[in-house]
């Protein structure tokens, strides 16, 4: 089933967000894949992170590890595994991940799906031997703040089918303020200003 953008942008109950529909019209929240909880507060969806390592030959590192995809989980008890092998390239499924909305970040998950190029975030971190995906967000605000303390994160592409999800708890949970008026100055105002330049 295709998603579209609405034109107006609008097609949610509120009536002023951007959300997501389907060609058959309205959300697809009753499609939203995988959900293991329902309570109007938090809602999960189980995820598997690919990790990437690619061998380097330069005199700083020897090898660059970063996070290049997030797919649904359909074994949350496999252990991780290799997936891609060669003397340059390695890819590795890790499993038992999950993406958690929270009311609190409603705002976040808004500001992430309608932006041009939704992404999940990977908060990564070395083990032993390889790197290991720890915490996964759909919150632009939650990945710049693990961001911000320093964490390896790494920013992939949203899963399409995660967009109707998001976009019908968006119009449960969050309530964009209303564009603020511009403030015009009085006629009365304009008088004392008289010729008042910037540089004076």
């Amino acid at each position: 089933m295709a998603l579209l953008r609405c034109k107006d942008g609008i097609t949610c109950k509120s009536g002023i967000y951007r959300c997501f529909a389907v060609e058959s019209g309205g959300l697809l929240a009753q499609n939203a894949p995988m959900l293991a909880s329902e309570n109007v507060e938090s809602r999960r969806w189980p995820a598997a992170v690919i990790m990437q390592r690619t061998a380097l030959n330069n005199r700083w590192a020897s090898e660059k590890w970063e996070a290049i995809s997030v797919v649904p989980d359909i074994d949350p008890g496999a252990a991780s595994r290799v997936i891609l092998q060669n003397p340059d390239l390695m890819q590795i499924l890790y499993s038992g991940l999950q993406i958690k909305l929270q009311r609190d970040e409603a705002e976040g998950y808004y500001m992430n799906i309608t932006s041009p190029q939704p992404k999940v975030f990977v908060l990564w971190r070395m083990g032993e031997t390889w790197a290991e995906p720890q915490q996964l967000t759909v919150s632009y605000h939650e990945g710049s703040r693990w961001l911000d303390s320093g964490e390896s994160v790494d920013g992939v592409p949203l899963p399409v089918e995660l967009l109707p999800w998001m976009a019908a708890y968006c119009a449960e949970h969050y309530r964009p303020e209303p564009p603020k008026k511009k403030k015009y100055a009085s006629s009365k105002d304009k008088g004392r200003m008289g010729n008042w330049r910037p540089d004076q």
